[in-house]
C-alpha cells in the first residue's frame, strides 16, 4: 500500500476550462518540499495521442522517455521543472488493452471479467504502482473531460473508491467549474457550478475544494452561494479569473489561500518559494520590448497544435523582458498563391517553421525559409522545419532543383530520406525515433555559443533524416551541420555562418523549455529578433 497523499482534479460544465493549468499550479504550490507525481487519465480508446491530428486534439507532447502524451504534461513539466514519464498517462486504450491481454493469458482464473471491479481495480493499481515506484509524497491525478462523460466513468469510479483505500485524511478532491457572468445582468451566476457539483456528488465524490473559472475574481456572495449548495466552507471556494499569463495562476492561488488549504487538509509541510517565479511573471506582464515572430505551419487553425512553441517564446521573452507577439501564418495560403511571401512576412522580426507531417503546405514553408535566409530574418526550423531548410538550401544554393524529401514526393534528388531503422516499420503508433537523445556539438559553431556545451540532450519525434549521400555537397556550399549523433551518423543541427540567426534542429527544443529554464534556441531567436526589430525601426 502506498503512503502517498492523493489529489484528484475533476472538471465540470464544459471542456477547455484549464484543468491542466489548475493541476500544474496546485502541484507547483506543493513542490518545494514534496516529491510530486502528476498522472493524467484520458477516456479515449487510443493507447496514446501519437496518431491523432493536432487540429483535433492539440499538440502531442513527447517525453524524454519517448512517450507520446497529452499536452497537459507540458504544463506539468513547465510548472514543476520535472521530466514526466509515459506510465503517468493512463488512457482507456491502455487500460482495456491490458485487461484483454490478462484475460487471454488466463490471469483472471476463469472469472467473468467486468468493468467493476476488474477495470477499476487495475486503474487504482496503476495509481499505487506509480506512487511507489516514484517514491511520491503527493500524487496529483487529473481526470480528463468533464463530469458526466461516459468515457470517463470508470476513471471517476476508481477515484471515488480510492478514498476507501487510502482513508479520508490522505485524499483531496478538487473540482474546477465554470462561473459565467451575463453582461445583461452584470452578476456572476452559480447555477452551472451547483449542477456540476450535484452531478459529482451523485457519483459519490464530495469535493473538498471548488475552483471557479470566471472572467474576474469571484465575489464574496457567489462564494457563499457555491459553498452553501456544495456543502463546503466558503474558504474552500477559490477564484480562477482570466489572467494575462497562465504562470500568474500559482500567485493568484497563493493570495486566495489555497496553499494553506492544501497543506492543512492533507497534513503536509510545504511553503512554496515563488520569488523567482513572481519576478518572471512580472517581466511577462510588464515587458520593456516587443517583437513579432511568425509561426509558419499548417495546423494554425488550432493554436494548441503549437502550444509548447508558444510557451517557449513566453519563457524566452520573460528572460529578455520582451513581449513576443505571434503571427500565425498558414503556409498553404502562400503555396496556393492567395498571399505572397513578402506580404505574409511584412513587419516580422523572426520566423519559426515548426514540425509537422505530410506534403500540404510544405512548398509555402520552403518559400518562407528562402525569404528569411535571403533577407537575414532570424530563423528557427524545428524538425520538419529543419528538413525543409535543407531542401530550400539544396534547391536554391546547391542547384539541386528537384531536391525534396521522400516523405513529400518521389524525387530523383532525395536530400531528405527515411531513417534506416524505419524501413521495416509497419505500424504507426509509437514507432518514430522518439524521446531524448544525445547530440554532439562542434565547438567552433553558433550552436556551441548558444548552448555553451559540446554535448546536449533534446527530444525527437521523426522518421526522416538528412540523406548522408548529400551531406558533403551541402557542406561545400556553406551549410554547417554543427550538431550530430555522437557517432556522427545523423545530422541534428544545421546553421549558416553568414546569417545573423539561422539555426535549425531535427529535434523539438520547445518540449524541454521551462519558465525558469528557457530553451537556448528560443532565447537565441528572441535576442536576435530584438536586434532585428531595433534595426528595422531605425531604418524605417
Amino acid at each position: 500500500m502506498s503512503y502517498a497523499k492523493f489529489i484528484i482534479v475533476t472538471g465540470g460544465v464544459l471542456s477547455g476550462l484549464g484543468k491542466g493549468i489548475i493541476s500544474a499550479s496546485i502541484a507547483r504550490l506543493l513542490s518545494s518540499s514534496n516529491r510530486i507525481v502528476t498522472i493524467k487519465c484520458d477516456g479515449y480508446l487510443n493507447v496514446d495521442p501519437g496518431t491523432m491530428n493536432p487540429i483535433e486534439h492539440g499538440e502531442v507532447f513527447v517525453l524524454d522517455d519517448g512517450g507520446e502524451v497529452d499536452l497537459d504534461f507540458g504544463h506539468y513539466e513547465r510548472f514543476l521543472n520535472i521530466d514526466a514519464k509515459f506510465t503517468w498517462n493512463l488512457t482507456s486504450g491502455k487500460i482495456f488493452k491490458e485487461i484483454i491481454d490478462k484475460e487471454r493469458k488466463g490471469d483472471y482464473l476463469g472469472k467473468t471479467v467486468q468493468m467493476i471491479p476488474h477495470v477499476t481495480d487495475l486503474i487504482k493499481s496503476k495509481f499505487f504502482q506509480i506512487a511507489k515506484s516514484e517514491d511520491a509524497d503527493i500524487v496529483l491525478i487529473e481526470m480528463g473531460g468533464t463530469i458526466g462523460d461516459m468515457e470517463m466513468m470508470l476513471f471517476n469510479e476508481a477515484a471515488r473508491q480510492l478514498k476507501m483505500d487510502v482513508g479520508a485524511d490522505n485524499i483531496l478532491y478538487v473540482h474546477l467549474t465554470y462561473v459565467p457572468e451575463l453582461e445583461c445582468v452584470g452578476e456572476q451566476k452559480s447555477k452551472p457550478t451547483q449542477q456540476s457539483t450535484e452531478l459529482l456528488r451523485k457519483i459519490g465524490i464530495q469535493p473538498n475544494i471548488i475552483i471557479g473559472r470566471s472572467r474576474r475574481m469571484l465575489d464574496d456572495d457567489i462564494k457563499e452561494k457555491i459553498a452553501l449548495f456544495s456543502n463546503i466552507d466558503k474558504a474552500h471556494v477559490v477564484s480562477d479569473p482570466d489572467i494575462q499569463t497562465v504562470y500568474e495562476l500559482p500567485l493568484i492561488f497563493q493570495k486566495e489561500g489555497l496553499p494553506y488549504l492544501l497543506r492543512n487538509m492533507l497534513k503536509v509541510k510545504d511553503k512554496a518559494n515563488l520569488t523567482k517565479w513572481s519576478r518572471l511573471v512580472s517581466a511577462i506582464k510588464n515587458p520593456k520590448h516587443e517583437v513579432t515572430i511568425a509561426i509558419c505551419g499548417k495546423y494554425t487553425k488550432l493554436h494548441d497544435s503549437y502550444l509548447s512553441i508558444s510557451e517557449a517564446l513566453v519563457h524566452a521573452g520573460a528572460h529578455y523582458e520582451t513581449k513576443v507577439h505571434l503571427k500565425w501564418l498558414e503556409t498553404t495560403d502562400i503555396e496556393n498563391g492567395r498571399r505572397t511571401v513578402e506580404e505574409s512576412l511584412k513587419g516580422i522580426d523572426g520566423v519559426i517553421v515548426p514540425g509537422g507531417f505530410g506534403s500540404r503546405g510544405t512548398e509555402g514553408k520552403i518559400e518562407v525559409i528562402r525569404y528569411a535566409r535571403e533577407n537575414k530574418i532570424p530563423f528557427l526550423g524545428i524538425c520538419l522545419g529543419f528538413q525543409l531548410a535543407v531542401i530550400e538550401f539544396a534547391r536554391n544554393v546547391c542547384g539541386l532543383k528537384k531536391a525534396n524529401s521522400t516523405e513529400i514526393a518521389d524525387t530523383p534528388e532525395p536530400v531528405i530520406c527515411l531513417l534506416p531503422e524505419q524501413m521495416k516499420v509497419e505500424t504507426k503508433g509509437g514507432t518514430m525515433r522518439l524521446g531524448g537523445r544525445d547530440i554532439r556539438i562542434s565547438k567552433d559553431s553558433q550552436a556551441y555559443k548558444i548552448y555553451n556545451a559540446e554535448s546536449i540532450r533534446e527530444r525527437f519525434r521523426h522518421r526522416y533524416e538528412v540523406n548522408p549521400e548529400y551531406v558533403e555537397t551541402l557542406e561545400k556550399k556553406g551549410i554547417v551541420f554543427s550538431g550530430t549523433t555522437p557517432d556522427k551518423s545523423i545530422m541534428q543541427i544545421m546553421e549558416l555562418p553568414d546569417h545573423p540567426c539561422y539555426v535549425s534542429g531535427q529535434y523539438h527544443p520547445e518540449l524541454s523549455s521551462r519558465l525558469e529554464r528557457p530553451a537556448p534556441l528560443f532565447l537565441n531567436l528572441v535576442k536576435a529578433a530584438r536586434s532585428f526589430a531595433e534595426h528595422r525601426s531605425r531604418t524605417n
